[in-house]
């Protein structure tokens, strides 16, 4: 279901104890803000165009794709219908036209029922997400964080992420996901909010799906 945010009070408490780098970010950066997007299809479309890209190209893209639609809004409906020249023009790639497509087509015919995700844990959720073609767990991660609002995702596959915690936490080189992992677990139950946190040193304008 869609948690309720923590206040800042309980954020403190818990990393004062947990990670004093953490805490001192936190005070630095300010309060924590998730702008969650209940359109979880449109969601997933951002997802995907973001996979191995910048965020500079992937907000350049997605603008262009979400031009394509009424009222900027993407529907399954209509990414299905839309020839895939259209999608290549706007700078997807061949595969990530197909990842579109098959996702589109998993709305439609029920495959994926995002509404009953409220009522699953965050592995039965990303385990249904990973069978649309061309979603895997970094994708699903994304989802569980920007439209579910889950409170204890730690996306251990982003190159932000990875390159946030290297340059907190002064390392001689880039963490590899173990060792984000591994740091990550003095973060539970709030490692969205740790990982949220570690995007602001990044970029500080407020990350938005």
């Amino acid at each position: 279901m869609l948690e309720k945010l923590p206040s800042k009070k309980s954020i403190l408490q818990h990393f004062d104890e947990k990670d004093a780098v953490m805490a001192g970010l936190i005070r630095r950066v300010g309060p924590f803000r998730l702008n969650r997007n209940r359109n979880y299809f449109q969601v997933l479309c951002k997802a995907i165009v973001g996979q191995q890209i910048s965020t500079k190209a992937a907000e350049s893209i997605n603008r262009r794709f979400q031009n394509l639609f009424p009222r900027n809004r993407p529907t399954p409906k209509k990414v299905q219908e839309l020839a895939e020249q259209k999608l290549r023009e706007v700078g997807l790639s061949g595969q990530k036209v197909k990842y579109m497509k098959d996702l589109s087509e998993k709305f439609i015919d029920r495959t994926i029922r995002p509404h009953s995700m409220a009522y699953q844990d965050n592995e039965e959720i990303i385990r249904q997400l990973i069978g649309v073609y061309g979603i895997g767990r970094w994708t699903a991660e994304m989802f569980l964080i920007f439209s579910l609002g889950r409170m204890d995702v730690l996306p251990v596959g982003d190159l932000g992420l990875r390159a946030g915690v290297k340059l907190i936490y002064n390392m001689r080189g880039m963490p590899s996901p173990d060792r984000v992992r591994v740091l990550g677990r003095k973060w539970q139950p709030f490692a969205t909010v740790g990982t949220w946190y570690i995007w602001r040193i990044l970029d500080d304008g407020i990350i938005e799906y």
